[in-house]
């Protein structure tokens, strides 16, 4: 393969996202259990928002299994990398609205969307009952990493912090179910039948918040630290932990 031309810094085009999906559909062929792009996204969102920096090589294999080779799939590696750094400057840019052309915005697909803008007979009877909702795979994907690493995602000892982990991952795990709402406009084209709801659009709107307090939490708290605990002090009868061969009690307990 070629190496890559373009700023590793630029944003990805919508080029880049067909290759990262073109990649996964080759991956898929010899592994049916390689997720889509938009799960991959929401996995990527909650790794940047992590209290600890997972490395590559302990990420991969939960993401796309352990036959994944990365220096295989450099040009896939590389788009990843930007796109986590895309994430990244976008949360932690200061915005107050997600109208600000800095937001962060998940890859989602409105795939209900796009197969009510087909012709009437190619569609299959009973599609849309199995197809999901706006962004439900991303918060699929999102939750996937939390569950991956729980230890990583234990609430803060603050109880402020605490309460706004739990609130955060409470509005993501209320992307995972389905859009019950009226159908009021279409998120794959502007003159599409209508497949997401307002109440939908509400919730990923809360959901991108809750992703936005997830980073704020965790970097303001730092990496999680183990306490140290002092060894304890071996019984009077016990071998002196100095190596002397006596009793602690006639060696370093003596006094």
């Amino acid at each position: 393969m070629t190496s890559p031309t373009a700023s590793s810094s630029a944003p990805l085009t919508p080029e880049d996202f067909d290759f990262l999906d073109d990649e996964l559909d080759f991956l898929r062929e010899t592994n049916e259990h390689i997720p889509q792009w938009e799960f991959c996204e929401g996995f990527l969102a909650a790794l940047v928002c992590m209290r600890r920096e997972v490395p590559a090589e302990e990420y991969w294999p939960v993401l796309l299994g352990e036959g994944f080779r990365p220096m295989e799939h450099m040009e896939f590696v590389w788009r990843w990398r930007r796109r986590w750094q895309e994430i990244a400057q976008a949360l932690d840019a200061p915005v107050e609205v997600l109208e600000d052309e800095r937001t962060y915005h998940p890859e989602a697909l409105d795939t209900r969307g796009a197969v009510l803008s087909l012709p009437a007979q190619e569609r299959v009877e009973g599609d849309l009952d199995d197809l999901p909702a706006y962004a439900q795979v991303w918060a699929v994907g999102f939750v996937y990493a939390v569950e991956s690493w729980p230890e990583d995602w234990q609430p803060p000892r603050d109880p402020e912090a605490a309460e706004m982990v739990e609130a955060a991952l409470e509005d993501i795990h209320a992307l995972t179910a389905g859009d019950p709402g009226e159908p009021v406009l279409s998120m794959y084209s502007e003159d599409g039948p209508p497949s997401v709801s307002n109440e939908r659009l509400d919730a990923l709107a809360d959901g991108i918040w809750a992703v936005y307090s997830l980073r704020q939490v965790w970097r303001s708290l730092g990496p999680r630290t183990e306490p140290v605990r002092k060894p304890a002090e071996p019984g009077r009868n016990d071998p002196c932990p100095c190596g002397s061969g006596k009793k602690y009690k006639k060696c370093h307990g003596a006094g």
